[in-house]
C-alpha cells in the first residue's frame, strides 16, 4: 500500500518534479539527494551529477506519478523504481495518508 519511489533527474529538473508531485498530492514528501551517476547510455560511459528523488507515496498514486514524470522530466528514458514500504511508524504512515488524500 505505501511505496517509496526512486527517480534520478538533472539538478534543474529535480526541484520542479518534486514540487509538482507534492502540490498535486501524488507524494507526501520528496527528498532531493545529490548523487553522482555513472552509467552507460547509447554505447558511451556517462558520468553526471544528478539528484535522486526519494518519494513517499501510496500505490494508488503511482500511475498519475508516472504521467507527471513523463511530462516534466527531460530525459529520454527517466528512471522510476517503486519499492514497498513494509513497515514504519504509524504516525508517519498516517501523515502520508493525510497529505495525499483525494
Amino acid at each position: 500500500m505505501y511505496k517509496v519511489v526512486f527517480i534520478t533527474a538533472s539538478e534543474q529538473d529535480a526541484p520542479k518534479i518534486a514540487q509538482a508531485l507534492v502540490e498535486r498530492k501524488l507524494a507526501a514528501c520528496v527528498n532531493l539527494v545529490p548523487v553522482r551517476s555513472i552509467y552507460k547510455w547509447k554505447g558511451k560511459i556517462e558520468d553526471d551529477k544528478e539528484n535522486l528523488l526519494v518519494i513517499k507515496t501510496k500505490k494508488s498514486k503511482i500511475d498519475p506519478l508516472k504521467k507527471i514524470l513523463k511530462e516534466l522530466h527531460s530525459y529520454e528514458v527517466p528512471e522510476l523504481i517503486v519499492l514497498p514500504i513494509e513497515d514504519g511508524l504509524p504516525d508517519y504512515l498516517n501523515w502520508i495518508d493525510k497529505e495525499i488524500s483525494e
